[in-house]
């Protein structure tokens, strides 16, 4: 015959407490200190800053950057993909487009513009609301 082991007894009442807790605590760890999401800081030189946000559309209607070399930075507080390209009198401005995958995503580059009036537009499928004016002066 083996031994017993001497195993505490717990009440019912006791017992639901201690589950509780442990499934509270697990909770806690799972949401507290740590996300999926990094951290989205834009470079302190940005020249533009655009954010992507819920809804498919962009934080603003109307933009505006100093002429010459800009950086862009594009974020994303959405939950779905976004791109960011530019487009003057109908033509995308080539070399220069911005993708942001997931939300707390941020995508950095730098595009050469003159004065005038541009688009920024996502060109996702099904994103064609996501477009915007750009002045550059």
């Amino acid at each position: 015959m083996s031994p017993r082991l001497p195993f505490p007894r717990f009440s019912r009442r006791s017992l639901r407490g201690f589950v509780a807790a442990v499934g509270l605590s697990a909770t806690l760890m799972a949401c507290g200190g740590g996300s999926d999401a990094p951290d989205a800081t834009a470079p302190a030189d940005t020249g533009l800053l655009v954010t992507a946000v819920p809804s498919i559309r962009f934080d603003a209607a109307e933009y505006s950057a100093a002429a010459g070399d800009i950086k862009v930075a594009y974020v994303n507080e959405d939950t779905v993909r976004h791109t960011l390209i530019v487009i003057k009198d109908g033509t995308k401005i080539p070399n220069f487009k911005l993708a942001i995958a997931k939300k707390g995503s941020i995508d950095v580059g730098e595009i050469n513009l003159a004065a005038g009036v541009y688009t920024l537009f996502c060109d996702v499928p099904g994103h064609q609301n996501m477009k915007a004016n750009l002045t550059v002066s």
